[in-house]
């Protein structure tokens, strides 16, 4: 569907929604297109497409509102949804601080942000740059087995309206290359991988080095240990340090502030890092795997410190949590056809340091690396921090030997007033950090 079709359908849809009895309404529709391919030791294992088109639909009558959404564009599903809508919106309780946003929040003059490559690859295309990561994995001497490589490419189209007058519409593409291989054999073998994505096929990553880069990390966790119990420093691979980050939005995320669950509730304004800490979250990086034009309720969105020198400048906040909180939107509002907008992150990076990984590892005697944090075990209630990890012991400074099955613990309030970063920031994912040391963890091993 041409945009300007796609913006008139919307405009109608909302015209027919208040003219049955709604007295605000916007809509969203989704077009997307997908094609990924598998293959495992030389042999094809998947070939999927798939195009899908999603509609979605909120109405508010009063403080009250409700949202339908279908995969049917005809005009009797339209008008089922319409009166399906406004019956559920009449008939559910009242909340006071739902409503679209004020015109003067509009984002008015969209950006360009380069999201959208025109070209389709073919499933050749694909093939060869699965081939290319699976190959490379296996070429790395002690890689005895594979899990099989992907390469994929998505494309969609948002586009957005409502009746405070706001109509967008901005398309974008993804193209990526993943690997999974083994080393080892028997009850000693060891599992690593790789990804890259990006939104234009010219920036993707060589899928060989991709490739390469897996195969070398799995023969590098081959005879892993399980050191002491100790309190040591960890330092965090990239990889793994995206995770903190990550932890960082969950906590000032406007819905957790809100509700009073957040240990970083009563903390704007204050330092909740280290002096030269910043973190940045930008809507608008060209090419961003998460840029976006505007938020998901039309809002003005512009790259904003989180954490400026390690004091606490912003939540992270849509119309909903804004109001709640006496406060005006951030632009942070995310939108699905299923649901209500809620708040979240897009390009969110943590700046890098002046210091080399090599001079951040230099005068640990021990400690920890960490390659991979896995399980659930962060409370974002209290900051208590418990994960699974592996990676490997720091002896000198120096990568001593692989180490798994271990737990790291902490606080994460603490955790973040000890972290220091490195200078090695690479923009590979939608959150990114560069290598970060903690001090003072707890390590539980034998």
């Amino acid at each position: 569907m041409e945009r300007n079709d796609s913006r008139d359908l919307l405009a109608d849809l909302i015209a027919r929604a208040r003219k049955a009895g709604a007295d605000e309404a916007d809509a969203i529709l989704v077009e997307s297109a997908s094609l990924s391919l598998a293959r495992r030791l030389d042999r094809p294992e998947k070939l999927e497409r798939s195009e899908s088109v999603d509609l979605g639909l909120r109405v508010l009558v009063g403080k009250r509102q409700a949202i339908v959404s279908s995969t049917d564009l005809a005009a009797a599903t339209q008008e089922a949804m319409i009166e399906r809508a406004v019956a559920m919106a009449r008939a559910v309780p009242e909340d006071p601080h739902c409503g679209l946003a004020a015109p003067d929040e509009l984002q008015r003059d969209v950006p360009d942000l380069d999201l959208l490559d025109p070209r389709e690859p073919d499933s050749s295309v694909l093939e060869a740059r699965a081939r290319a990561a699976e190959d490379a994995a296996r070429a790395v001497p002690g890689i005895t087995n594979s899990e099989g490589a992907e390469a994929g490419w998505g494309r969609a189209r948002v586009t957005l309206a409502a009746s405070n007058g706001f109509s967008g519409s901005y398309a974008g593409s993804q193209h990526s290359v993943g690997v999974s291989v083994i080393a080892g054999t028997g009850t000693a073998m060891e599992s690593d991988h790789d990804h890259t994505s990006v939104r234009h096929a010219g920036d993707l990553e060589d899928p060989a080095i991709v490739g390469t880069r897996a195969g070398e990390r799995a023969v590098r966790r081959l005879n892993p240990r399980k050191p002491a119990t100790a309190k040591v420093p960890v330092v965090f691979d990239p990889r793994a340090a995206r995770g903190l980050v990550g932890h960082l939005a969950g906590a000032i995320n406007g819905q957790a502030i809100a509700r009073g669950t957040s240990f970083l509730k009563d903390k704007m304004g204050s330092r909740v890092f280290a002096a030269g800490i910043d973190i940045i979250d930008d809507p608008h990086r060209r090419r961003g795997l998460a840029s976006k034009p505007y938020d998901g309720e039309g809002c003005r969105n512009q790259a904003r410190a989180l954490v400026e020198d390690g004091v606490l400048k912003s939540w992270v906040l849509d119309q909903r949590s804004a109001r709640k909180l006496g406060l005006r939107s951030t632009g942070h509002a995310s939108r699905g056809t299923g649901g209500p907008p809620s708040p979240a992150t897009t390009n969110l990076h943590l700046t890098a340091g002046s210091m080399s990984r090599q001079a951040l590892l230099a005068d640990i005697k021990e400690g920890l690396y960490v390659m991979q944090a896995v399980g659930q075990g962060v409370n974002t209630v209290t900051g208590d921090y418990s994960r699974g990890a592996t990676g490997f012991w720091i002896v000198n400074g120096e990568l001593a030997y692989p180490v798994s099955e271990i737990t790291i613990a902490g606080n994460l309030e603490a955790m973040f007033r000890e972290l220091t970063a490195a200078d090695d920031l690479e923009f590979r994912y939608a959150v990114n950090a560069p290598t970060c040391r903690i001090d003072g963890m707890t390590v539980a091993g034998v």
